[in-house]
């Protein structure tokens, strides 16, 4: 998310904390790296302008430059700025006062808005909320198609009339939801490839008809400016809420996610960062920023961990892992329980400094390995998983041959996993005599 534009202000920042002392020129300069990394993200030049001039203006203070750490302070500085443009905080979907609440999604074909209509509800969903999706783009080919197809994959109902008027269709979707006692009612409208005088007119005779609770603009992050451009139009035309950005795990550049809120004046609400149907998540300004900034998102990953992972067995491993009896199984249980949080590069950039450790020479992340290492404990049998230290050579010949990888990759499994159960022994001891702080939980070595 953001890498190149991440890597290049960290480095800009990162020629500031060599220096014992801070001249105003340091930091002039250190700005003009980080003007152009923005410029190049794509972000509105008039953005840029204001953020620049706002850093610039409190990093020269004489408070920051006369600080024991005055590149920290600038960092701070930074953090803040950014944090400020993204929308200084978390915005939440209103819910209506009363009757049927409406989310109307806007925006120009291609940029998500089905998929991520249909992402809303199964979020809206596991909240404990009947939400209908509603077909309202009859325009694009397949699109009710493909937006029955995501309801039935989510078992989330979907109001469709095929290719009858949108206004109708909006309409007759409302009179179900008010029936059938469905809240909130997600309508799917109809994009185009540019802005029109005829897709503006569909669009404000919906919200007419609607009456939205919130009207949604749904961005496409790797359009860069084009998709700022649009936002302005939809917000003057429309009266927009809020918006989300899709495809923000891409190679965008990201100028939309920093210019966005600047240009509409309306916050982010949501980003989509995958193709799959959970990859939705709530917008925190200030955690893109510390992300941009190498310092990590650890309460996304944790809010992540909660609602993907098994929490009994979670439970059951810790209890494990306290009285050293952490098996072979529990490794490969564990293993598949980290997989469902996603890609490991993708876990990995959650963590504070590893922007850094990715750049080592010979540092890489292959997902390969657990699949290895998954294929081995497989290949064992029970007694063999039990209790290690009873896999001799022939053994370990036969298991190498059934999981399809070396002799040397399970003597490698087998080291590590000895290892990590000597330390944990000893974190035991360190713990009944009251020398350690630490509570065990699932982890992974």
């Amino acid at each position: 998310m953001l890498e190149s534009l991440a890597e290049k202000i960290q480095g800009a920042l990162k020629k500031l904390s060599g220096k014992g002392r801070l001249s105003e020129a340091d930091v002039k300069a250190a700005m003009r790296e980080v003007r152009l990394a923005l410029l190049e993200a794509d972000v509105n030049f008039r953005v840029v302008k204001e953020f620049i001039g706002r850093v610039q203006e409190k990093a020269v203070g004489q408070e920051v430059l006369s600080s024991l750490t005055p590149a920290q302070q600038v960092i701070k500085v930074v953090q803040e700025e950014l944090t400020e443009l993204l929308g200084k905080e978390a915005s939440r979907l209103e819910r209506a006062t009363h009757g049927t609440t409406v989310y109307m999604m806007v925006g120009l074909q291609g940029a998500g808005k089905t998929t991520t209509a249909a992402k809303l509800a199964r979020l809206l969903a596991k909240e404990g909320r009947r939400p209908l999706l509603v077909a309202a783009d009859v325009y694009r080919p397949a699109a009710i198609d493909q937006l029955e197809v995501l309801g039935n994959k989510l078992k989330v109902p979907v109001f469709s009339m095929g290719e009858q008027d949108p206004v109708a269709i909006t309409r007759a979707a409302l009179e179900k939801a008010r029936r059938e006692a469905y809240d909130p009612v997600l309508i799917d409208t109809a994009g185009r490839l540019h802005i029109d005088e005829e897709m503006m007119t569909e669009l404000v005779n919906i919200k007419e008809a609607a009456q939205p609770t919130e009207t949604l603009l749904v961005i496409d992050a790797m359009t860069g400016q084009d998709a700022v451009n649009a936002a302005g139009s939809f917000q003057e035309k429309l009266g927009l809420t809020g918006c989300i950005l899709t495809k923000l795990d891409g190679d965008a550049r990201g100028g939309a996610a920093l210019s966005v809120r600047a240009v509409t004046g309306v916050p982010i609400k949501f980003i989509g960062v995958g193709e799959d149907t959970d990859a939705l998540q709530v917008f925190h300004p200030e955690r893109l920023a510390t992300r941009i900034l190498g310092m990590g998102d650890v309460l996304t990953l944790i809010e992540k961990a909660q609602v993907t992972l098994d929490q009994e067995k979670s439970r059951e491993l810790e209890q494990k892992l306290r009285r050293a009896q952490f098996t072979l199984d529990d490794f490969s249980t564990q293993l598949q329980e980290v997989r469902k949080l996603g890609p490991l590069d993708q876990l990995l950039d959650h963590l504070p400094g590893v922007g850094q450790l990715k750049k080592m020479p010979g540092f890489k992340v292959d997902e390969s390995e657990l699949v290895k290492v998954e294929a081995m404990i497989s290949s064992m049998t029970q007694e063999e998983r039990s209790f290690p230290d009873i896999i001799n050579a022939s053994r370990k010949r036969r298991i190498a041959r059934g999981s399809g990888t070396t002799v040397q990759d399970l003597n490698r499994l087998l080291k590590q996993f000895t290892d990590m159960k000597k330390l944990l022994r000893k974190f035991g001891r360190m713990e009944k005599k009251g020398k350690s702080p630490l509570s065990f939980g699932p982890f992974l070595r």
